[in-house]
């Protein structure tokens, strides 16, 4: 039976009793949203979607604001059953509309994805690498780096809080908190001084222990910080890492990470990204940019 748009209900912001339809969503396409992660997501931003006569989610995507300048958009789902109609088009459209075209928006598409965006004025901008590991291999670095790496404190929201920002290229608090309250662990790295000068989080999903924002001075002290997230989880890994940052791959491919795919960084209203001081050896999750 042929779907026509009628059967579909106006396209509406989706709240927290809606997270197991999105969760089925995303299975139906192979993805592994749970109910931790799209609580993140809610918190931080907005997810929008439509449903059908029944009341079933059948597309969505969310959008996270990030300070005055930035948005991520992700989640970016329609069922396998009502493609074809642009359900994709319109719930990507809400989400633009939904913040000032003054800021930049990006999102990291997938292949099928592209040819859409594209057609609704997103560029590529760059690429990040996916990569995973089936079993760790520590490789700990013999360097004296002089540092200490430990769970991270409220105390130290201030510091990381900026640490992203230079790293990110826009404020993010909002988001860290939710994060930080989901992770797994949460850990800074601190100077002789005790100046935090990186940290990393790890965020236990259905199938992978992604880790992410890694923020390091250096790739040496993003491969310790690794090592800490990583060593003795039972359990794939993921990591998704921006472009630039050969040496730490380099690295990671020695500890059994194998990269899966490289996906685009697309924007819209901005020529380039926000400038980042080269320290962003993780990022959060595709959907948070």
């Amino acid at each position: 039976m042929s779907i026509s748009e009628r059967t579909i209900t106006n396209l509406v912001t989706l709240e927290e009793r809606d997270i197991p339809g999105l969760i089925a969503l995303s299975a139906s396409i192979g993805w592994d949203y749970d109910k931790e992660e799209i609580h993140t997501v809610m918190s931080s931003g907005k997810v929008y979607g439509h449903k059908n006569e029944e009341g079933k989610i059948v597309s969505s995507a969310a959008i996270i604001p990030y300070g005055l300048s930035v948005a991520s958009i992700g989640m970016v789902i329609v069922h396998q059953d009502y493609r074809g109609i642009g359900l994709g088009r319109k719930v990507t459209q809400k989400c633009l509309d939904s913040v000032s075209c003054a800021k930049m928006v990006m999102l990291i598409a997938t292949d099928e994805g592209k040819p859409m965006y594209e057609s609704m004025g997103f560029r590529t901008a760059d690429s990040v690498h996916k990569y995973l590991c089936d079993n760790y291999l520590s490789m700990r670095s013999t360097d004296a780096l002089n540092i200490e790496i430990i769970p991270m404190r409220k105390e130290d929201l201030s510091q990381v809080t900026k640490l992203d920002k230079d790293a990110f290229g826009e404020e993010r608090r909002t988001f860290l908190i939710n994060r930080i309250s989901q992770a797994k662990e949460s850990l800074v790295v601190k100077s002789l001084d005790g100046t935090i000068i990186g940290f990393g989080l790890s965020i236990l999903g259905p199938m992978n222990l992604i880790l992410g924002p890694i923020v390091a001075p250096d790739h040496h002290t993003a491969s310790l910080l690794i090592d800490k997230l990583a060593n003795n989880h039972q359990g794939k890994l993921r990591i998704d890492i921006p472009s630039g940052n050969e040496d730490f791959m380099f690295h990671l491919e020695k500890c059994g990470f194998g990269k899966v795919s490289r996906p685009p960084i697309m924007i819209k209203n901005s020529k380039q990204l926000p400038p980042r001081n080269k320290t962003l050896y993780g990022i959060a999750a595709q959907i948070f940019g």
